[in-house]
């Protein structure tokens, strides 16, 4: 039975049915949540975005107007799968129904790696990652604190090479997950006990490789602000050298493995031993070669008087000293003697015999103690002389080898008549001569008993 055609009192025009289902789709979907892959994207010139979502089986036209579009933290382009959240419509014009998108984000990983550049770009306009703001590590360090997995191979790795670069530092772990639920709140949480103890000079945190999923909890925001708050130096260690978290910016320094972070933290033992011992060596350089210096300055001075021993200058310098002296008095004495005539005379020639004798005994009263300050004087500066003389002859007498001779040493040489420092440097049959304070000896080696420092093995390793 065939169906009878409507009334016509309900015939609707073109657009009337359109703005109906218009209606009607509005009220079904409001809202909703749509994953596809964009299809033939068109930018407009007026900020508009017009492309479609498609899948396997369907594809729907979207539309994403200026101010929704001006939010996007990536541009959209061809072939990219996203998530896009809005109200589906229809385009009167062309009766064609759309998604007009309000949000619109990448899909799966992309979507992780949006909301990780969003996040990156707010801290770092708060100074999070400033070089400004980071700290210097501890050249040596007695204790570091360690933030990571108790099992795995990151947290062996970092013991191993700690304790083989420096064997007497103190390790303290604190052990949290590394990834998963609540994984970055143990993190965070573990940075902050570890400042507020203070016991440790240096913090290493971080894990071994994996996805970015795996390493999602060190680019979570209370890691990163955690490592940035901390007044105890932080290096992180996350994953391979190619991967890098948002907590690598915030750290003081970053290491491209667990190992490498061990390294920075600590200094190679063996190697500060060596530039200690080259240090030493410098020192030990300057002072001889300036007891060199002032010995032949002094070997030269007496070279240049002719004297043949240290006292025979102080004799030189004490008669030098003597003749002075009476050369001083006797110009003194001859002086005053023609002063006291031309007085006589004047007192001849005017007749002045009771003043004038008065004035001239309290200039001789003046003048009497003249010689004796002199006298002090030259006696003050030939001691010193002589203290000066004396402290030289002592330090000539301390680097001399004769002097250690004298107590009972010897000196050993080697069959090639060089010195022996160490019995390592001899062999059994080897002969000796033997150098004493007075006279030698020879002998053959019997027995070698090795001991002695590692400085002396060393020595014997350079000549070698």
């Amino acid at each position: 039975m065939a169906s009878l055609p409507a009334p016509e009192d309900r015939i609707l025009t073109v657009g009337e049915l359109t703005r109906a289902i218009k209606e009607l789709l509005f009220g079904a979907f409001p809202g909703q949540w749509v994953k596809g892959e964009i299809s033939g994207f068109r930018p407009h010139t007026s900020g508009h975005l017009y492309f479609k979502l498609k899948d396997a089986s369907a594809q729907l036209d979207c539309a994403m107007f200026k101010m929704n579009a001006m939010r996007l933290s990536f541009a959209p382009r061809d072939g990219l799968e996203v998530e896009a959240y809005g109200e589906v419509s229809v385009y009167e014009p062309r009766g064609n129904y759309q998604l007009v998108i309000k949000q619109m984000r990448v899909a799966g990983i992309g979507a992780l790696l949006a909301q990780l550049e969003e996040l990156k770009q707010r801290l770092a306009a708060e100074g999070l990652f400033d070089p400004a703001r980071k700290k210097p590590l501890p050249r040596y360090p007695r204790t570091v604190g360690v933030v990571t997995s108790p099992v795995g191979a990151a947290v062996r790795d970092i013991v191993k090479v700690l304790r083989a670069r420096w064997p007497g530092i103190r390790v303290v772990l604190a052990p949290v997950k590394v990834q998963g639920e609540g994984a970055a709140a143990e993190i965070a949480a573990a940075l902050r006990r570890f400042d507020r103890w203070g016991g440790a000079d240096v913090l290493i945190v971080g894990r071994g490789g994996g996805s970015i999923e795996d390493l999602w909890a060190f680019n979570e925001e209370p890691v990163v602000r955690a490592i940035a708050a901390a007044r105890t130096p932080i290096i992180s260690a996350v994953g391979h050298e190619v991967d890098t978290t948002l907590a690598d910016l915030a750290a003081d320094a970053r290491a491209a493995t667990p190992s490498h972070a061990a390294e920075i933290a600590v200094r190679d033992v063996a190697a500060v031993r060596r530039q200690v011992a080259e240090a030493m060596r410098r020192v030990d350089a300057r002072v001889r070669g300036q007891l060199e210096r002032q010995r032949h300055g002094l070997e030269a001075l007496l070279k240049r008087h002719g004297f043949r021993r240290i006292h025979d200058l102080f004799d030189y310098w004490q008669q030098r000293m003597d003749e002075l002296r009476e050369r001083l008095e006797t110009r003194l004495r001859g002086r005053l003697h023609a002063a006291r005539d031309r007085l006589s005379q004047l007192l001849a020639a005017y007749g002045l015999r009771e003043a004038l004798p008065r004035r001239i005994a309290g200039a001789r009263a003046s003048l009497e103690p003249a010689p004796k300050r002199l006298t002090d004087l030259v006696v003050a500066r030939v001691l010193d002389r002589r203290r000066q003389v004396i402290s030289l002859e002592q330090r000539l007498l301390g680097l001399s080898p004769k002097e250690v001779l004298k107590r009972g040493y010897a000196l050993v040489k080697g069959p090639d008549g060089t010195f022996v420092r160490s019995a390592e440097a001899l062999a059994v049959g080897d002969g000796v001569t033997l150098e004493f304070a007075r006279g030698e000896a020879d002998a053959t080696v019997t027995t070698i008993r090795k001991g002695g420092s590692d400085v002396a093995r060393e020595g014997r390793r350079r000549r070698e």
